[in-house]
């Protein structure tokens, strides 16, 4: 039996591009893996705390020697550490806020990735190594390679960061460009463009939850 992760970061309950593309995922995963088992964090509604002092001191401390502040910490990292090492894949949904990725997400981030638990610095394979990471996100604008706001996604390209070069996951990001089209003026001319960008990755979202559903099955 097969377990996957869902992470959404969006801060809208209705109408998150994102969310969307995170449910097909989760239909076609279902469909593919009817015995599969799913935990789901919704970053929007409950989100985790940012990293504090405690938290980052309580990695450099004997647990004998850890005050009460950062014991709560270590706590509160151990759940959610526990709930990523427990998954067979991740699905992360986020949208594009001002250039980068929701603050949420960044908690979420900050507080699972830890020497020696997620991550190792000496170059040998983490315990996540290898076990595949899905990203899905919505821009505003259009990001995609060769436009000229490419250089300003510091979203994408940093997830891939974390999860395939941090954590050695197999990390596939997939995008709708353009989702504020439909609602700013301005971008009315770009709403086809951005129709078909969401058709896509709605596509390529179900393919790889297909693939990934039906190998993990399999194996």
């Amino acid at each position: 039996m097969s377990h996957l992760l869902h992470i959404d970061s969006s801060a809208l309950s209705q109408g998150s591009v994102s969310k969307e593309l995170a449910e097909t995922f989760r239909r076609v995963w279902a469909e593919n893996n009817p015995q599969g088992t799913v935990t789901h964090r919704d970053l929007g509604t409950v989100p985790v705390p940012h990293l504090t002092e405690a938290g980052v001191t309580a990695g450099f401390t004997p647990h004998v020697a850890m005050n009460r502040e950062q014991q709560a910490a270590t706590l509160l990292r151990d759940v959610l550490i526990e709930e990523l090492l427990a998954a067979d894949a991740v699905l992360v949904s986020t949208p594009m806020y001002n250039w980068s990725i929701p603050s949420t997400l960044k908690a979420w981030i900050d507080q699972v990735l830890v020497n020696d638990r997620t991550i190792t610095f000496d170059g040998s394979p983490g315990p996540l190594a290898g076990r595949p990471a899905t990203v899905v996100a919505s821009y505003g604008g259009g990001y995609s390679p060769g436009a000229p706001m490419e250089r300003a996604n510091h979203c994408g390209p940093y997830l891939e960061t974390v999860f395939s070069t941090g954590l050695g996951m197999q990390t596939e990001v997939i995008s709708a460009q353009l989702s504020l089209a439909p609602r700013v003026p301005a971008m009315a001319d770009l709403v086809p463009l951005a129709e078909q960008s969401r058709a896509a990755a709605h596509q390529a979202v179900a393919e790889r939850a297909r693939t990934l559903a039906t190998a993990l099955v399999s194996a």
